[in-house]
């Protein structure tokens, strides 16, 4: 299962342009990547996206999620069935049908379309993580803390908030890499000039891959493991675990 990961890690060091054969150990894919404007313009676009959106998303998220869990049990369920449609449609209708939404309302498609399409992809994970959480909350906790003197903003910032949490960075990091990986909403819902990483390897697929991208993949997997391995001691630390 790892070993295509670890075959892009040894060949971005490779001498040669060619996976078929290793030509020595060089870093002059990682400088030549420093220099690639297409790319680092891509990579620009890619996390401006995600960091934007997944912070858009998890606020709407985690206030609807709040708010559904507060309605009544039909409305509920009817709203939680209309945030499944996303989630379960399959990524090409749901980019088909922005595009035409955009479209029909003559936005020009750029960075501000892609942006609101991974806004709106986004918001219904988020909410299936936040909402677990919220039903794990004691019923009428928030009208205690009213009771003990909290308004009811105050009571949402120090009383909800801290307890879903989990559910809150949870959301935020499916948003993140949701938006990161996206390909087919991305690619119905740019225009000319705004370009993220799927949307620059696909069209470098039909040229050929370049072996600067085997450098970045690599920066981009050791980034991941790097911060999963400092979120797991910093958790067994919580633990108490040696």
């Amino acid at each position: 299962m790892y070993a295509p990961i670890f075959a892009l890690v040894l060949f971005s060091f490779n001498d040669s342009k060619s996976m078929a054969h290793w030509g020595g150990f060089t870093f002059k894919w990682y400088q030549r990547l420093i220099h690639n404007e297409s790319i680092m313009s891509a990579l620009y676009y890619t996390i401006i996206v995600a960091l934007l959106s997944s912070i858009i998303a998890t606020i709407i998220g985690t206030i609807s999620a709040i708010g559904i869990q507060k309605i009544r049990r039909r409305n509920r369920k009817i709203l939680l069935n209309i945030n499944y449609l996303p989630v379960l449609n399959p990524d090409i209708v749901t980019a088909v049908a922005l595009m035409s939404l955009f479209g029909f309302i003559k936005m020009e498609f750029g960075f501000i379309t892609m942006l609101l399409s991974h806004i709106m992809f986004n918001i219904p994970y988020v909410i299936l993580s936040v909402l677990p959480k919220i039903k794990q909350l004691p019923q009428n906790i928030e009208e205690a803390a009213m009771d003990l003197g909290a308004k009811p903003i105050y009571a949402l910032r120090k009383v909800i908030l801290p307890q879903i949490k989990p559910g809150i960075i949870s959301g935020f990091l499916i948003a993140f890499t949701m938006s990161v990986d996206d390909f087919i909403i991305s690619f119905f819902n740019t225009g000319n000039g705004v370009s993220n990483l799927s949307i620059e390897i696909y069209g470098m697929a039909r040229r050929g891959i370049k072996p600067e991208i085997n450098a970045l993949s690599t920066i981009m997997f050791v980034v991941v493991l790097g911060l999963l391995l400092l979120s797991n001691k910093k958790q067994s630390i919580v633990r108490g675990d040696k």
